[in-house]
């Protein structure tokens, strides 16, 4: 078989190499390729390709229904909404992510961006830089708020974790409530979250359901004052929604991972002038340890399809 990796999966060479030897000395063909988000080069490299892998870049219908062999797509990433799965689905291909790879990563950077703005860290940083003191930059703790997380998987439920070993109060909400849910969060409605939490965690994944679920009627529904944080996806916002709540103080500051565009982010974008908004550009996942675990995860992923036992199937 032919295996394409249309970008890079951020690991040395080395371990990339490793973990392809296998397949290799099976008489299988691997290729590897830089992020080109061009379709048609897409389609040039991965034409005859009979499993493509990426991560979380577009992968079009186009480029999906142009690959003649494929038959199997393997995601280095938790989210696959940037794969086109009805074109998939049309042409009978496999698709399956690389779940549970940047669970502790994403739910670290949540909880740095919420000590980052109870602290005032960027601005007692600029402070300090510029000769001042802390006066009227007093922050908060962590310890006896009430975290909301809507999003209530292994990255909402890892980020919840941390909080409740914080000393939070942690309030949560998912469509379907199983019943077996750790002990650590009470599962409330969304607008019951919304109304009693002092900090908002975003984890969940963008579907029809969530799109725009933070908008200017939910964010009424919020407490004065509160914090947004946004480790999920970007539509999951509406953006100038938010930055008006923030520039008119409705809420108390935001954290932002990810937007409806993957970064460059355009200098325009209302979040990057917010008041008191931390943004980056989607490194949430991104850590030395998750990358080389998506790695190992894409791979293993890769034999069990060969082995006709896909894992971590989403189609």
């Amino acid at each position: 078989m032919k295996i394409v990796l249309l970008e890079s999966l951020g690991v040395p060479d080395a371990l990339l190499n490793e973990c392809a030897r296998p397949f290799v000395e099976a008489g299988h063909t691997f290729e590897a390729y830089p992020k080109d988000t061009d379709p048609k080069v897409q389609l040039q490299r991965a034409a005859d390709a009979d499993v493509i892998m990426l991560a979380n870049m577009p992968l079009s219908g186009e480029v999906i229904s142009g690959c003649s062999n494929l038959k199997f797509i393997d995601v280095a990433f938790t989210g696959v909404d940037h794969v086109d799965l009805a074109a998939a689905k049309a042409k009978g291909v496999t698709v399956s992510n690389a779940a549970g790879y940047s669970t502790q990563a994403v739910a670290e950077l949540s909880l740095c961006m919420m000590l980052s703005l109870l602290r005032n860290v960027p601005q007692v940083g600029e402070r300090c830089r510029n000769g001042g003191t802390k006066d009227g930059l007093v922050g908060s703790e962590l310890r006896g708020k009430t975290v909301g997380i809507v999003g209530a998987g292994a990255i909402g439920t890892r980020t919840a974790q941390l909080c409740a070993a914080f000393g939070c109060k942690v309030l949560a909400y998912k469509r379907h409530v199983k019943g077996d849910e750790p002990d650590f969060m009470t599962f409330v409605s969304l607008d019951e979250l919304l109304a009693q939490s002092d900090i908002v965690s975003l984890h969940c994944p963008l579907n029809d359901e969530s799109r725009g679920m933070i908008n200017r009627e939910t964010i009424a529904k919020m407490k004065e004052g509160a914090l947004l944080i946004n480790a999920a996806r970007g539509p999951v916002v509406d953006s100038q929604a938010l930055a008006d709540a923030l520039n008119s103080g409705r809420l108390g500051g935001a954290g932002i991972d990810v937007f409806e565009m993957e970064p460059p982010v355009p200098q325009d974008h209302p979040l990057l002038h917010a008041k008191n908004t931390i943004v980056t550009p989607h490194v949430a996942f991104a850590t030395a340890e998750s990358m080389e675990e998506r790695c190992h995860i894409v791979f293993d992923n890769l034999k069990a399809w060969m082995d006709g036992a896909p894992v971590n199937r989403v189609l």
